[in-house]
């Protein structure tokens, strides 16, 4: 029997219509779907408000907390000035019409809970410590030729950094503090932002189909987080080192193994905690395009880091086994004031036997990541940083100085990679984030 077919619409759906009025049951079921999907479509922007608006809240509730129960000045500062701005944020999420409220609210957090309370702290000179010591250890590098203090005796004579890092305080040495225009651009929390915002632009242009949705508004709400906008106004530290680790996966899922090395290169040199993502980088390359590139990759990565590090290694090896790797893990005299209730930190603080199961704990740890990483290889960037994400989060937490800050990391290497290939990332972003911040 002959049929005529609609045009524009799928032979099995006419041939339903057809049938339909023989059962009764498929013609009852079609208006009720699209009157569902109506309903759906009017529900979804509330939804969207109402996530957003939670996410603000959450955001300005966490900032509150600080002059509650903090006694670091320059969290009880960011707390003081965030907070009324995801305030705001949060009423211009009700009050404008949906297509202006995301922008305004993103700006006005950027603006009240990122650049007033870091310029005003670069202004004032207030800062944490590791600023301080990443801008000491480019001066030392410049007029001496090492970036570490050779006979330490206070907390902040250490430095638990590998020699890279001394780059992001070049600009202090380079323009001191004569004017506020020095001032600010000398200081090395800038230059952290600089990286870190950099390195996600260009990972999201590596993962994001081309002509697809800008990255501005989600990397605007992501950096007015509390989870990174804290880190930022007062240390910054960890932040180029999330960037690169970003990049350098990114990289690897598109096949670019020499610029996925010579990324991995900045990583590894900055801190040694981003080495984890030389093996997981390697392997992403091997499962996608074969042993060729992985090896070019690893022994582009391997060669550039060795070249960084090993002639501070063979004239100051004691130096700096002693402030990068026996500083941070609690074994020298003076101990890093880096501290949380994880339970690392917890076991650490029963003296030498708890500090011993600690250790024990990171290394055993460490295996079943590795075990896991090797049984499951990932396939793509997002199972590459889910795999780092999840040794980063088990080393931070089992070391004995670990603190919540260093799990910014992790966290955005499960975050940004997803919003790289999500429709619509913004609303992904502010449930994630609003979660993470429960």
């Amino acid at each position: 029997m002959a049929t005529t077919r609609t045009p524009g619409v799928p032979e099995q759906a006419v041939c339903t219509l057809h049938e339909a009025p023989r059962s009764g049951v498929v013609a009852a079921r079609i208006p009720d779907q699209r009157t569902a999907g109506r309903s759906a479509d009017r529900l979804r922007p509330t939804q969207r408000r109402t996530v957003q608006v939670l996410g603000c809240a959450v955001a300005a509730g966490w900032a509150t907390a600080f002059p509650l129960v903090s006694d670091l000045r320059n969290q009880i500062f960011w707390g003081t000035v965030a907070a009324p701005a995801y305030g705001l944020a949060a009423l211009l999420c009700l009050a404008l019409p949906r297509r202006y409220s995301a922008r305004a609210a993103a700006g006005v957090a950027v603006l009240g809970a990122v650049l007033l309370p870091l310029v005003l702290l670069v202004l004032q000179g207030r800062y944490q410590s590791e600023v301080m010591v990443v801008e000491r250890s480019a001066h030392l590098l410049l007029h001496t030729g090492s970036p570490y203090l050779p006979n330490p005796a206070l907390v902040t004579d250490y430095d638990p950094y590998l020699p890279t890092m001394a780059l992001f305080g070049l600009p202090r040495a380079l323009l001191g503090s004569g004017n506020p225009v020095a001032t600010v651009l000398g200081d090395a929390r800038i230059w952290f932002a600089v990286t870190f915002l950099a390195c996600l632009l260009a990972c999201w242009r590596l993962l994001r189909p081309r002509g697809s949705a800008s990255p501005l508004l989600p990397l605007a709400t992501l950096t007015a987080s509390p989870l990174i906008a804290l880190a930022l106004v007062v240390g910054g530290v960890d932040l180029p080192l999330i960037g690169v680790c970003c990049l350098a996966l990114s990289l690897a899922a598109r096949g670019r193994a020499v610029a996925a090395g010579l990324v991995l290169v900045l990583a590894c040199t900055l801190k040694w905690t981003a080495w984890p993502a030389l093996p997981v980088a390697a392997l992403l390359l091997w499962q996608l395009y074969g042993r060729r590139p992985a090896a070019r990759a690893t022994l582009t990565a391997v060669a550039g880091s060795t070249a960084v590090v090993l002639p501070y290694l063979l004239t100051q090896g004691a130096v700096l086994r002693e402030q990068v790797v026996r500083f941070p893990l609690g074994l020298t005299a003076v101990h890093t004031p880096a501290g949380s209730p994880l339970p690392g930190k917890v076991l650490a603080g029963f003296g030498p036997t708890g500090h011993t199961i600690s250790l024990t704990l990171l290394c055993l740890g460490a295996l079943g990541v590795a075990i896991w990483l090797l049984a499951y290889p990932p396939t793509s960037a997002v199972a590459a940083c889910d795999v780092l994400a999840v040794g980063l989060t088990v080393a931070f937490t089992l070391a004995p100085a670990g603190r919540f800050g260093y799990l910014a990391l992790p966290a955005v290497l499960v975050i940004w990679p997803r919003l790289a290939a999500n429709p619509r990332p913004l609303d992904r972003l502010t449930t994630i984030l609003t979660g993470v911040q429960l």
